[in-house]
């Protein structure tokens, strides 16, 4: 099965060089373009893609707006929010709105295939380099104790979420199988009421359960 993708930037270069790198994989269908938010609401009505790509400021109508509206009016569309910008609180926003993933414009061309994929597959919302500067931001703010409803292991796999690993390479780190990972991050996300992964990352460093 395809992933049917809507690409939304004002920029025309931006558009076509983010619909060259996914061409190269199989897995994603260009469906349509807009270049504000207003037309990413009306197309993602018209279209009804799996995943958006979304800027997060445009003019005629910014990425944040309309990713809220597109989430109220179709919860199961995926929205990853494209920014050049590594600010914290627009982290902070876009999950605010209901985006599953923040992407950071200038990274290395070819992390951007592996990162669109793991977030399409639901994993890792935020790039290393994203996880180590919100880390940064909340360095100075005091631990917590980690809620008592997480056993050590779901504290281990929600560090290294947190830190923008995927289920495969946390597997990996704890030596467990993929299938494991995913067990252990529902049943955290159920522990602590949480939707996805974003909301998990955002809840750790503002309640400073994360180690740096």
């Amino acid at each position: 099965m395809t992933i049917k993708v809507l690409i939304v930037d004002d920029h025309l270069l931006s558009r076509k060089g983010i619909a060259s790198i996914l061409s190269a994989n199989s897995l994603f269908t260009i469906i349509g373009e807009a270049t504000n938010g207003t037309e990413a609401l009306a197309k993602a009505k018209q279209l009804l893609p799996d995943l958006i790509l979304m800027d997060i400021r445009m003019p005629g109508g910014g990425g944040l707006e309309a990713t809220g509206m597109i989430k109220t009016a179709m919860p199961h569309i995926k929205i990853i929010i494209l920014s050049v910008s590594d600010d914290v609180q627009d982290f902070f926003e876009a999950i605010k709105r209901g985006a599953q993933g923040y992407l950071l414009k200038n990274m290395e061309p070819e992390y951007w295939l592996d990162y669109i994929i793991s977030i399409a597959q639901g994993e890792a919302p935020i790039s290393r380099v994203l996880a180590t500067k919100i880390l940064q931001e909340f360095a100075g703010q005091k631990q917590t104790v980690l809620d008592h409803r997480l056993t050590e292991r779901e504290r281990e796999v929600l560090q290294l979420i947190s830190q923008g690993l995927g289920n495969k390479e946390i597997s990996e780190k704890l030596y467990l199988s993929e299938s494991t990972v995913k067990n252990h991050l529902r049943n955290i996300l159920d522990k602590l009421h949480l939707q996805n992964r974003m909301q998990l990352i955002a809840f750790a460093y503002k309640n400073g359960l994360i180690v740096s």
